[in-house]
């Protein structure tokens, strides 16, 4: 077996084709040292700490030897609106990454989803924060089936791993993964490399024994999961857990989906028995007030397969002093001055000295180019104090030109609104046909003909 001369640093693990006195990758003066390694693709030796180790090359597996697999097998939770953020459930040997504010509910649905697992399958419910009191207390209360349920306040993973792999359950769920360590990492539990290395292990326990796993993570100030971003990027799926904290609701969307789609979302109630579906979603987010005010336009948006109702209001007051305020609540600012910019360049509508606050009503957080056409008549109808008829819907999206173009599902989000007894609809003039059942279809070509129908 011949060998090569091959140079690495000791310090980061850099290879080299040939020796310096100094690494690049690192900087560090001295590291770097001649290593052994095999002509490929025999066996290669590998000089790291002192040590020698023999690497073997890796097992190539014949992919049309292996047994044809339409799809993988899930574990419902019959609960439709987890099922849906899931993808239709969760995938034997998934990696499950939860988060969500304080307090926000990440436990309850944990729960939730240990139960109905639990009732054919084992569950290792794993907990470092939570004594098995505190954990016992909350399953009874939300009438969980404790048969098939095991718990540990256990937070080292290697015991947790442990466990697992003598128990064989087909979901653990840890609580929550900030609190976990193993001693082969340095550092406290919550720290970069504790939170990266113990996520590694769960991983490998994942995928070599068909585990399917959810680890709880927590979320900092600015919305992000605490900890690497490189968490995000080992699990298959991310999900949040989102609320509004004037609402009684809590939204399920999923960020990441190896088995799905990152469009759908799912919608539930908190009660004082956890979570309930939502059935007629579009109500929350709709003003329950029937009343007519100025600055309030329903319009309608596509969260994965299902339309949802949605209102915008808005608030135009005159600039007291500086420059005119720019403020909203579940849209994105950057495109509120956009359309205000087009609206005093394409319009009669003066926004160069007012103040104009935009709120979506319930907490959602939306970034769709459809419910421009709505932002701009909410505010024109604020400026001009003139209500919009609550029966009214409107979608479109505004070009910089003042145009009014096409949106995407337009039958979908009628059909929904005609449900729902909507019997006007402000629309682009597009060319495809529309199916609009019994209301009645303004088609607008600009924002000037748009606002003039109010």
């Amino acid at each position: 077996m011949s060998q090569n001369n091959l140079y690495h640093c000791s310090h980061c693990d850099a290879q080299f084709p040939k020796w310096s006195g100094r690494c690049s990758e690192c900087g560090t003066w001295g590291s770097v040292v001649q290593s052994a390694v095999a002509d490929f693709p025999m066996m290669s030796v590998t000089k790291k700490g002192g040590a020698v180790e023999i690497i073997k090359p890796a097992a190539l597996i014949d992919l049309n030897k292996l047994e044809s697999t339409k799809s993988e097998h899930r574990l419902q939770t019959g609960v439709e609106e987890i099922d849906r953020v899931f993808g239709g459930g969760l995938v034997d040997g998934s990696f499950i990454l939860i988060g969500g504010e304080p307090g926000i509910g990440k436990s309850t649905i944990v729960a939730q989803i240990a139960n109905a697992i639990g009732q054919k399958n084992l569950v290792i419910y794993a907990s470092g924060e939570e004594s098995t009191t505190q954990v016992s207390a909350r399953l009874n209360r939300l009438a969980c089936k404790l048969d098939n349920i095991k718990f540990t306040s256990e937070t080292n993973a290697d015991k947790i791993i442990a466990a697992a792999m003598e128990a064989r359950p087909r979901l653990l769920i840890v609580d929550s993964i900030q609190t976990i360590y193993t001693a082969e990492a340095p550092g406290e539990a919550g720290s970069l490399t504790q939170i990266r290395a113990s996520a590694a292990k769960f991983l490998g326990l994942a995928k070599q024994h068909n585990i399917t796993i959810i680890l709880i993570g927590h979320i900092t100030k600015d919305g992000q999961l605490a900890g690497p971003k490189s968490l995000e990027h080992i699990v298959d799926t991310v999900i949040y857990l989102e609320t509004d904290s004037s609402q009684n609701y809590r939204l399920l969307r999923a960020t990441k989906n190896r088995f799905g789609s990152i469009n759908e979302i799912g919608i539930f109630a908190m009660t004082g028995t956890g979570f309930e579906a939502v059935s007629n979603s579009s109500a929350i987010f709709l003003e329950q007030s029937e009343t007519e005010m100025p600055g309030s336009v329903i319009s309608a948006v596509m969260e994965g397969t299902r339309p949802f109702l949605v209102e915008i209001q808005a608030l135009v007051s005159k600039t007291i002093f500086g420059y005119p305020q720019r403020k909203t609540s579940g849209f994105d600012a950057n495109r509120l001055q956009v359309l205000a910019a087009v609206m005093a360049k394409r319009s009669k509508i003066n926004l160069m000295t007012q103040d104009i606050i935009l709120n979506m009503v319930g907490g959602l957080k939306i970034n769709d180019p459809g419910l421009d056409l709505a932002e701009c008549l909410a505010i024109t109808s604020s400026m001009l104090n003139k209500a919009i008829k609550r029966d009214w819907l409107v979608l479109g999206e505004v070009g910089l030109g003042g145009e009014i173009r096409p949106v995407t599902r337009l039958d979908d989000k009628l059909r929904e609104a005609e449900k729902l007894g909507f019997t006007t609809a402000i629309i682009p003039d597009q060319k495809t046909q529309v199916t609009s059942g019994g209301m009645s279809i303004i088609r607008v070509k600009n924002i000037s003909e748009a606002i003039g129908k109010i």
